[in-house]
């Protein structure tokens, strides 16, 4: 009994066959986790961690559209983003404003998907692989798109660096000094949206927050530089991908749980470690005073 469920959880036979047909899957996973790392850091600098949710959510609802109609999983996802990703930009332009329309559209989100994929005759598997990732998905179109995309947000996310750091860190004085802040807002909500359309093909739309949420609060936890806190957002959120794919290659389940797993790892790693820096830090004032 115990070999039957830890077969299906690690199942290492004929491993590099697999390796190689799944590729596409790792290199997936890779890209993934520079855009998930890059934009995560803006997303808790902002807190926008709920908001994520929903825009996944909507992602979740037109990808469900797109398989129904044959309009493209990946091009709905990433309209249903966008949808999202702009109304929440526009609308919420108060923390409080933002949530209540993000809790808004997370339920219709999910009750068109679950609608639109009620009504697709095609797999159960394909169904729930919109919610929970499938790695089997990835061939070589999508894996171009995706790869596309997430040029695109990187991209975007280099050229409106300095003056979205300036805006999230304080978005009152930046205004101030000219920085168009509202323009801002709405311009990396488009990205966001982007990445969390990457996000659902790989993870599924219920887990997209252990890819784009997870790796920055834990890089968040272990430093606060300005260069060290994007580089080990990546590193982590690439790590959990790719190693959660990796160890999912052989399994019968689907590959968000792996990547869950070793992101709440890593997660509660960092935190203790960032405990442990403190209180060493206060240790050495109580010192010095």
């Amino acid at each position: 009994m115990t070999g039957d469920w830890w077969s299906a959880l690690f199942d290492f036979s004929d491993y590099g066959q697999l390796i190689w047909l799944l590729r596409n899957s790792i290199l997936a996973g890779a890209v993934l986790g520079i855009v998930g790392g890059l934009i995560g850091v803006f997303v808790m600098s902002r807190d926008l961690a709920f908001a994520v949710h929903g825009v996944s959510e909507l992602s979740f609802a037109g990808a469900a559209a797109g398989l129904l109609t044959g309009f493209g999983v990946v091009s709905g996802s990433i309209v249903g983003s966008l949808i999202a990703a702009v109304l929440i930009g526009m609308l919420g332009a108060r923390a409080r404003e933002r949530n209540s329309i993000t809790a808004v559209l997370m339920p219709a989100g999910l009750g068109l998907g679950i609608l639109f994929l009620a009504l697709y005759p095609g797999r159960a598997s394909n169904k729930f692989g919109l919610l929970t990732g499938q790695i089997v998905a990835v061939d070589d179109p999508r894996l171009g798109v995706l790869a596309v995309v997430g040029g695109i947000v990187v991209l975007g996310l280099l050229v409106i660096w300095r003056p979205l750091t300036f805006a999230s860190v304080d978005a009152e004085v930046a205004a101030a000094r000219g920085v168009p802040t509202r323009v801002l807002s709405i311009a990396f909500m488009v990205l966001l949206g982007l990445a969390v359309a990457i996000g659902v093909q790989v993870v599924g739309a219920l887990l997209v927050l252990s890819v784009l949420v997870t790796p920055a609060a834990a890089a968040l936890r272990v430093s606060s530089s300005p260069i060290v806190v994007p580089v080990l957002s990546v590193t982590f959120a690439t790590v959990s991908l790719v190693g959660g794919i990796l160890l999912a290659l052989g399994a019968s389940v689907p590959i968000s749980p792996y990547v869950t797993t070793i992101s709440f790892l890593i997660y509660l790693v960092c935190r203790v470690i960032g405990r442990a820096r403190n209180g060493r830090v206060a240790r050495r004032r109580v010192v010095a005073a």
